[in-house]
């Protein structure tokens, strides 16, 4: 097949250029590079006189003369001039790269067309590494009214594998090409949906042959590619439900009944009782689970995934929680074992900490079944911890763990036990429809009665006097306070404030002899160190926690108050959301404080635009997602699946994602196992895509 010849094997490509190609771009084969699509197109057909040329952000292109050049400098310091006229004037074109090159390609008095951004210095308008080719050069091409731009690294660029490369080496794949690129969805579907040919969309990305027919192929490309994962996603939905058994969780007995009527710290919000009804009946209907928890900050989920818990006990099966800190795990211990205390259950906690007779004992407690609930961190996962009988596994913050290493918790049944995955990062609508699109997902949206929201406010810098008189009459009225930075000590190479610095500030306002005490924490620390600077801080003995986003998740302190954050600008929206939810955990108003300079860029004044204006998490990642994109989704990258999306944008096609996956629904509806002769094709594709791939449906 042509398409799956290796790129090496392409003109004007080799050993070396595809050793490259595949290590920065992922272009193995023609087809690859087929699939390697532009991120903008431009139109080539205007070219400027120099003397019309001005600063500008976008590229432009002109034809003219090389009158000069000029080699200045030594090793990493050359720099080549080269002066270009035309009729109208002359403009000056800087490189720093790649000398020797344009030495020997470059000749004086020859014709040439410049293309790229016009930038100015010293008042003049000059091109700093603009493309530059002979006027005159008859190149074979393939004509288009707009040009394709393609991305390339850093390396590339250095290696002379610019957009330019890019582009001839896609002309040489398309004329060696014979015959069409066949269809990979059904004509039917082609047809209802009135999408252009698979054939004409990937010429006319590349090529476009008008800005009609590009619009066309982006929409055909961009709904094949999210078809295809939701396809995906869904069948793998179904072949769970229809395949993988569970255990039946038959009663809510003495435990859970006892600890709702007894134990329950607070009536639960709507919202939980609502979440604990679509788990119970997933628990009894004889499936396995398989449920993505969301809840904002605050919002209660430990204690829907505690009753949870309590369901399996009662019905003589060991859970687990595990969490991605030690912090966050002896977060859980504490609360889970305080709020069931007296009630029968026994809890133990294993981490990398856990010394090795209380390993011993842990791990004789679980194969005895006398352990009930064991809490964790990534010690859960180790081979030598076995259970009785593991019913339920509850994974918090979990996209901090591999899809292999959750993995490993569902292999140490022969039976799949029931799986929840809680995140208190609320998920973007496309974003969950993408990557959670096998799990059934449920919501907790509100918040437990009696909490305030946290009010935020936005400081420059320079207002710091204001932000300590604030600290000091919250801590004369018995609060206490946290004090984020973004950098444990002070970097050459970015101007953030600094832990360490502002560690020293705090203490000399707020002293010893004044009666404060002021505590520093940062993931750098010694463990010991750090726990003892933690629970001085949960025992009220100390007023200021100085921290670095260690504290992030897992820090649960009702009587913080105040959240500083400095050098706010450095932190993206669902970090700061995440932080400001260690406050506002109890009764009294909550304060976060978002400190910057007044240099701040149009992306991070948006960011404290929305943080100082909502405090719902789900308007926020909606909001988030809109700003930076979803860039690698969910740490795909980390777990092994290849959800990297060519063309299709989670924050901007919202609509396509919804028709793909109304789309992939209907024919699943209709023929769940794909088995009849109009889905053949898409039965093919899909089986083949997922033999390519691990299958971690069963444990998200």
């Amino acid at each position: 097949m042509y398409l799956e010849k290796e790129i090496k094997f392409l003109p004007g490509v080799g050993p070396k250029r595809a050793e490259l190609l595949e290590k920065e771009a992922d272009i193995r084969t023609f087809g690859d590079l087929l699939y390697y699509f532009p991120y903008k197109h431009i139109d080539r057909t205007k070219f400027y006189a120099i003397r019309e040329i001005v600063h500008s952000d976008t590229n432009i292109q002109f034809r003219g003369r090389l009158a000069s050049m000029k080699k200045e400098g030594a090793y990493r310091n050359e720099r080549l001039s080269v002066w270009m006229t035309d009729h109208t004037g002359s403009v000056e074109l800087v490189f720093f790269k790649g000398l020797k090159y344009l030495l020997s390609k470059l000749k004086i008095g020859g014709d040439y067309v410049v293309f790229g951004k016009p930038s100015e210095f010293n008042g003049a308008v000059n091109f700093v590494h603009p493309d530059i080719e002979p006027a005159t050069r008859q190149e074979e091409t393939i004509a288009a009214v707009l040009q394709a731009s393609y991305s390339t690294t850093e390396r590339m660029k250095n290696n002379f594998i610019t957009s330019r490369v890019i582009a001839k080496l896609m002309v040489s794949l398309w004329q060696g090409m014979t015959g069409a690129i066949p269809e990979t969805l059904p004509e039917t579907l082609i047809h209802s949906l009135k999408l252009l040919s698979l054939h004409d969309s990937l010429f006319n990305i590349h090529f476009p042959q008008s800005a009609v027919l590009l619009q066309k192929a982006q929409q055909r490309l961009k709904f094949e590619e999210l078809f295809w994962i939701q396809l995906r996603m869904l069948s793998l939905r179904e072949e769970r439900h229809v395949a993988m058994q569970g255990f039946d969780f038959k009663q809510v007995g003495a435990c859970f009944n006892r600890f709702y009527s007894e134990f329950l710290p607070f009536e639960l919000t709507e919202a939980q009782k609502r979440v604990i009804r679509e788990i119970r009946k997933d628990t009894g209907s004889g499936k396995q689970m398989n449920r993505l928890l969301q809840g904002d900050v605050g919002s209660g989920k430990t204690l829907v995934a505690l009753m949870v818990i309590l369901i399996a006990i009662d019905n003589e099966y060991q859970a687990c929680l595990m969490a991605p800190t030690e912090i966050l795990a002896n977060q859980h211990y504490n609360t889970i074992g305080k709020m069931i205390k007296g009630l029968g259950p026994t809890v133990a906690l294993l981490t990398g900490s856990t010394r090795k007779k209380e390993r011993k004992r842990i791990h004789e407690g679980l194969m005895s079944g006398d352990i009930h609930i064991l809490i964790g961190t990534h010690a859960l996962i180790e081979e030598n911890v076995q259970f009785d009988r593991l019913g339920m596994v509850v994974i918090d913050e979990q996209h901090r763990f591999g899809v292999a290493q959750r993995a490993r918790l569902w292999e140490k049944n022969t039976h799949a036990p029931h799986v929840l995955v809680m995140t208190a990062t609320p998920i973007p609508r496309t974003l969950a429809m993408t990557v959670y699109g096998d799990l059934d997902v449920s919501k907790i949206d509100q918040l437990p009665p009696g909490r305030k929201p946290v009010k935020t406010l936005h400081f420059y810098e320079e207002r710091s006097n204001e932000i300590f008189r604030f600290l000091q009459q919250q801590i004369a009225a018995g609060r206490q306070a946290y004090i984020v930075y973004p950098l444990i000590s002070e970097s050459e190479k970015m101007d953030y404030k600094n832990l360490e610095d502002g560690f020293e500030q705090i203490r000399n306002r707020f002293t010893e002899a004044d009666g404060y005490t002021i505590i520093m924490v940062h993931g750098k620390m010694p463990a010991a160190e750090k726990d003892l600077a933690m629970r001085l801080f949960k025992e009220g003995k100390a007023q200021i926690m100085v921290a670095t986003t260690v504290i992030e998740v897992g820090v649960d302190i009702p009587n913080a108050t105040v959240m500083v954050i400095e050098s706010a600008d450095r932190f993206g929206l669902s970090q700061l959301h995440q932080l400001r939810g260690r406050v506002g955990r109890g009764a009294e108003q909550s304060f976060c404080l978002l400190a910057t300079s007044y240099k701040l860029s149009a992306d991070a004044r948006k960011r404290i635009e929305i943080m100082t204006t909502t405090t719902d998490g789900f308007a926020i990642a909606e909001a988030d997602l809109k700003l930076r994109g979803p860039g690698d989704i969910d740490g795909t990258q980390q777990s092994g699946i290849p959800f990297k999306l060519r063309i299709a944008s989670l924050s901007t096609d919202e609509q396509l994602l919804l028709l793909a996956r109304r789309t992939a629904a209907d024919i699943l509806a209709a023929d769940p196992a794909l088995t009849q002769p109009e889905h053949q094709q898409l039965k093919e594709t899909l089986q083949q895509q997922l033999h390519r791939e691990i299958n971690w449906s069963k444990i998200s």
